[in-house]
């Protein structure tokens, strides 16, 4: 048996891990009605000024017409709409509602719980070592994406 699994195999198991816990506790309690576990592919993949649909199927691995319907459902629910991309009058941008930022929010609290649950299953000095090391990974590979994550607005 090798000593670990090869990168792609470990990150893609650790956000399928990821995205199956956030799905479970964001379930019921939250407060966010309708949002199911494939909609994470569209939060956790849009950006802060808003996203072409190309671009969210393309970064989810998804084709259009699949990615298309996530953002159908999710504009009926009042999460997403979408506007004119101001670089491309031709084009449209998805963005997120006010109740859009508000579930974006109740995900990042939930993403904290799980964050400190895996600290603690790993060792908190570890596990942010471990978050350094792959952030300055990602840094050096393609520096914009840290700035394409926006802070929440107020």
């Amino acid at each position: 048996m090798p000593q670990r699994l090869p990168i792609g195999q470990l990150l893609g198991n650790l956000q399928r891990l990821f995205r199956a816990e956030l799905a479970s506790r964001g379930e019921g309690g939250s407060g966010f009605e309708g949002i199911r576990p494939a909609h994470l592919q569209v939060f956790g993949n849009i950006k802060a000024e808003g996203t072409r649909l190309t671009d969210l199927a393309e970064w989810s691995d998804m084709s259009l017409s699949a990615m298309a319907e996530l953002v159908d459902g999710l504009e009926r629910l009042g999460y997403l709409e979408r506007r004119a991309d101001p670089s491309d009058g031709r084009a449209k941008l998805i963005s997120l509602t006010k109740t859009g930022w508000a579930a974006i929010r109740e995900g990042r609290r939930l993403i904290g719980e799980i964050e400190s649950d895996w600290a603690d299953a790993l060792g908190a000095e570890r596990y942010e070592a471990l978050g350094r090391d792959l952030q300055a990974l990602l840094d050096q590979l393609d520096p914009r994406v840290r700035e394409e994550y926006a802070t929440l607005p107020d």
